[in-house]
Protein backbone atom coordinates (compact mmCIF):
# COMPACT_ATOMS: atom_id res chain seq x y z
CA UNK A 1 0.00 0.00 0.00
CA UNK A 2 1.17 3.51 -0.84
CA UNK A 3 2.32 5.58 2.13
CA UNK A 4 1.75 9.29 1.93
CA UNK A 5 4.12 11.07 4.31
CA UNK A 6 2.08 14.26 4.27
CA UNK A 7 -1.12 12.46 5.24
CA UNK A 8 0.70 10.56 7.96
CA UNK A 9 1.98 13.85 9.36
CA UNK A 10 -1.53 15.36 9.27
CA UNK A 11 -2.99 12.30 11.04
CA UNK A 12 -0.24 12.45 13.67
CA UNK A 13 -0.86 16.17 14.30
CA UNK A 14 -4.63 15.64 14.43
CA UNK A 15 -4.20 12.82 16.95
CA UNK A 16 -1.88 14.91 19.15
CA UNK A 17 -4.24 17.89 18.97
CA UNK A 18 -7.28 15.81 19.94
CA UNK A 19 -5.35 14.07 22.71
CA UNK A 20 -4.32 17.45 24.15
CA UNK A 21 -8.04 18.11 24.74
CA UNK A 22 -8.69 14.58 26.01
CA UNK A 23 -10.72 13.98 22.81
CA UNK A 24 -13.39 16.41 24.05
CA UNK A 25 -15.12 17.74 20.92
CA UNK A 26 -16.61 20.74 22.73
CA UNK A 27 -13.15 21.77 23.97
CA UNK A 28 -11.63 21.27 20.51
CA UNK A 29 -14.41 23.32 18.90
CA UNK A 30 -14.00 26.06 21.50
CA UNK A 31 -10.24 26.22 20.85
CA UNK A 32 -10.74 26.38 17.08
CA UNK A 33 -13.34 29.12 17.50
CA UNK A 34 -10.90 31.16 19.67
CA UNK A 35 -8.18 30.75 17.05
CA UNK A 36 -10.57 31.82 14.31
CA UNK A 37 -11.62 34.96 16.21
CA UNK A 38 -8.00 35.81 17.12
CA UNK A 39 -7.02 35.83 13.45
CA UNK A 40 -9.60 38.50 12.74
CA UNK A 41 -11.04 36.93 9.60
CA UNK A 42 -14.64 37.64 8.80
CA UNK A 43 -16.80 34.69 9.81
CA UNK A 44 -19.71 33.95 7.52
CA UNK A 45 -22.76 32.36 9.09
CA UNK A 46 -25.20 30.94 6.60
CA UNK A 47 -28.77 30.07 7.52
CA UNK A 48 -29.59 26.40 7.94
CA UNK A 49 -31.32 25.04 4.86
CA UNK A 50 -34.20 22.89 5.96
CA UNK A 51 -35.78 20.48 3.52
CA UNK A 52 -39.47 19.78 3.51
CA UNK A 53 -40.70 16.19 3.43
CA UNK A 54 -41.50 16.61 -0.29
CA UNK A 55 -37.95 17.72 -1.08
CA UNK A 56 -36.48 14.78 0.83
CA UNK A 57 -38.71 12.36 -1.09
CA UNK A 58 -37.81 13.97 -4.42
CA UNK A 59 -34.10 13.89 -3.62
CA UNK A 60 -34.19 10.25 -2.54
CA UNK A 61 -36.03 9.30 -5.73
CA UNK A 62 -33.29 10.95 -7.81
CA UNK A 63 -30.68 8.69 -6.20
CA UNK A 64 -32.42 5.52 -7.34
Amino acid sequence: MYKDEILEEIHKYREEYAKSFNYDLKAIFSDLRKKQIARGHKVVKLPIKRQSCNQVTLNSNKME
